[in-house]
């Protein structure tokens, strides 16, 4: 498990019962490695993972073609929807 280079200038406290604290260094201890390493190796890349998932917007190949024939067709607005955009315009674009 590689140890980052950068200086290490913050903290985490972690409240965990007594037998998940034994179970979490006794796997660190198989792979010779200190608790606080263990733990970074294996939620730092979750932690990435779950960015990901949320920034990220994945389509159906039908979903994509909607919306990139929509973006190059964009539909007439029409009534309340047309309204409000025009009122917004008016106030905010100067």
């Amino acid at each position: 498990m590689p140890e980052t280079s950068q200086p290490k200038d913050s903290r985490i406290d972690l409240r965990v019962t007594q037998e998940q604290k034994e179970l979490l260094e006794r796997a660190a201890a198989l792979k010779g490695v200190s608790l606080s390493a263990y733990t970074l190796f294996h939620l730092v890349p979750i932690a990435r993972q779950e960015i990901d998932v949320h920034e990220r917007l994945v389509l159906s190949n039908r979903d994509r073609e909607l919306f990139m024939s929509v973006m190059e067709n964009p539909p007439q607005l029409k009534g309340k929807l047309k309204a409000t955009i025009h009122k917004f315009r008016d106030k905010y674009d100067k």
